[in-house]
Formats: C-alpha cells, sequence, structure tokens
C-alpha cells in the first residue's frame, strides 16, 4: 500500500497547511531563543549541575512510557499484536512524531503498523481513534483530580459568561455546517466505530490495558517534568508540575508543530515562568524534559524505524 493511497487531495492540502505554519511557528520560536538566549544558556549551564538522582528518575520514568504507550495500543485492538514488535513500533512512532506536524509521523507508523499485521485500513484507522480518545479522556480525568485534590494549585484566567456563550455557540454552529451535508455518512461512520468499541471493551483485559496505558503515559509525563524540576531546584509542587504540562501540552496542541517542538516548550516556559520560577530554572526544567523525552531518544528511535521498515515490519 503505498503513501497515495494513504493521502486524498484533501489531506495533502491539510499537510500543507500544516507544514506552512510549523514553518512560521518555528520561525518565530528562533527569534525569540534568539532574543532571550542569555537566559536558556544560563538554564543550560544550570541543567549540567542538576541533581543526578532526580535526573536518573525522570529518565526511567521517561523510558516507562513507551510500554505505556505499546500497552495502550494494545487495548484499542483486539487482535494480539507481538509485544516486542509492539513496544519497538511505539518507540519508532515516537521518533517519526518529531518529524511531521500535527501527530502525523505517529500516526502513519501506528496505522502501516497494525496493516501489516493483519488489520483491516478501516479497523486500523478506529483503533487509533480510540487510542486517542483515550488518551484525552484520561487527561481530562487527571486534570479534575489533581483540581479537586489541590484546588490553588493553579489560577485560571476570569473569563466571561458572555465570551463562553460566543465560543459555544460559534462551535455548535461550525458542527452543523460540517456534519450536515455528510450526516448520514457520520451517523454509519458513528455506528461502525461503537460497534468496534464494543468489542474492545468486551473483553475486560483490553479495557483495562486501553485505559491503564493511557492513564499511565499521561501520568509519566507529569512525573518526568516533576523530577526534573527538583534536579534544578525548583519547588514546586508535584500537583502544580502536573497541571502546568497539562495545561501547556493541551495548549500546545492547538499549534502543529512537529513533537510540539517550539510551541510546548514555550508553553512549559511560559507556565513555569507565571507561577513565580526564575527565568533560568524553568530554560532548565523544559530544556531537561526535551531532552529526556525527545532529543536523547530521537537518533535511537530513528535507526529502530529504520530497521522496521527494512525488515517490513511498518
Amino acid at each position: 500500500m503505498t503513501s497515495e493511497e494513504f493521502l486524498t487531495p484533501l489531506r495533502r492540502s491539510r499537510l500543507y497547511w500544516h507544514t506552512a505554519l510549523t514553518l512560521v511557528v518555528l520561525v518565530a520560536v528562533a527569534l525569540l531563543a534568539r532574543r532571550h538566549w542569555p537566559v536558556l544558556e544560563s538554564g543550560a549551564v544550570r541543567l549540567a549541575d542538576a541533581d543526578r538522582g532526580w535526573l536518573l528518575l525522570a529518565a526511567a520514568a521517561a523510558l516507562l512510557t513507551w510500554p505505556c504507550s505499546a500497552l495502550a495500543q494494545q487495548g484499542a485492538v483486539p487482535r494480539r499484536l507481538p509485544p516486542g514488535r509492539l513496544l519497538a513500533g511505539q518507540f519508532a512512532a515516537s521518533a517519526a512524531n518529531q518529524l511531521l506536524p500535527a501527530g502525523l509521523g505517529a500516526a502513519t507508523v501506528n496505522l502501516r503498523f497494525l496493516i501489516r499485521h493483519g488489520i483491516p485500513l478501516g479497523d486500523a484507522a478506529t483503533a487509533l481513534a480510540v487510542k486517542g480518545t483515550a488518551g484525552g479522556i484520561a487527561r481530562v480525568a487527571l486534570i479534575a483530580v489533581l483540581f479537586a485534590a489541590s484546588p490553588g494549585a493553579l489560577h485560571l484566567p476570569q473569563i466571561g459568561g458572555g465570551f463562553v456563550a460566543a465560543v459555544s455557540a460559534a462551535a455548535a454552529v461550525a458542527i452543523l455546517l460540517l456534519l450536515g451535508p455528510l450526516r448520514q455518512r457520520c451517523m454509519r461512520a458513528l455506528a461502525a466505530v461503537r460497534v468496534y468499541v464494543g468489542a474492545v471493551h468486551a473483553r475486560p483485559a483490553r479495557a483495562s490495558a486501553l485505559w491503564g496505558g493511557s492513564l499511565a503515559f499521561v501520568v509519566l509525563h507529569c512525573a518526568v517534568l516533576t523530577a526534573v524540576t527538583r534536579a534544578v531546584s525548583l519547588p514546586l509542587a508535584p500537583a502544580r508540575v502536573a497541571l502546568l504540562y497539562l495545561a501547556a501540552s493541551g495548549a500546545a496542541a492547538l499549534l502543529p508543530t512537529p513533537g510540539g517542538l517550539g510551541s510546548l516548550d514555550a508553553a512549559l516556559a511560559f507556565a513555569l515562568t507565571a507561577t513565580g520560577a526564575p527565568a533560568a530554572a524553568a530554560a532548565s526544567a523544559v530544556l531537561g524534559y526535551r531532552m529526556l523525552t525527545v532529543w536523547l531518544p530521537l537518533l535511537p528511535g530513528l535507526t529502530v524505524l529504520i530497521v522496521l521498515v527494512r525488515r517490513r515490519v511498518l
């Protein structure tokens, strides 16, 4: 199956727009980095002198994110997948996600993996959607729990009721306009998804893997950032760090840069400094988090990706 079978003209057009927006964001981030280079430099120096014990703990949490991602992917598929290849596929997908915008890299790798293992294209795409939805719900649930446990951990800006009503009305109109001409097709697709989700949740082991892996994946990323903040002597409560990470990653998702490059870094740095953290310490925490979750695994992940492609696993 060639890439042309996956990319319809509409999808290619979206890819071009995403790529253009990515370039704009990266240029803006490069300009900001040049403007604040002394802060970044002092942050790198501070990271070099960070506590090694906390950094090792952060690295261990980062390593566990890939087994959790593999567990969630297996939970979204009724058929049993080979565990070793599945784990390698998730590692390769995380590296590919740093090369293409809007999560296209990971989605493409995972889709190819599922198809190569005998899952029809429609079911494979549904499995990815189910996994993504479970991850989103896990994030919302974690935010709700953290807010309930620590109501003062994060201060939200005041938003007027008129603004909320206007946004809600605009969203409702957009949904009606988009779904109106495609209502029957959407209804058939939703019916197929309901059948698929029912088949997954009919097996308790699959449902547990899906939701447990999705939640553990998010918690571990929060743990990585928390451990790095402790390593650079940034005294923030774990609940606050977790909420800051969830808020920043949610905001960064609105800008489709590869792996959140630039957008997540800026959002995390802004969130940390907004709590009163020194700029150098915030830069150190962001650099440490990105180093452990992106830069250090990138070359090994790309190597695994090439090996899997050559062995026709992908």
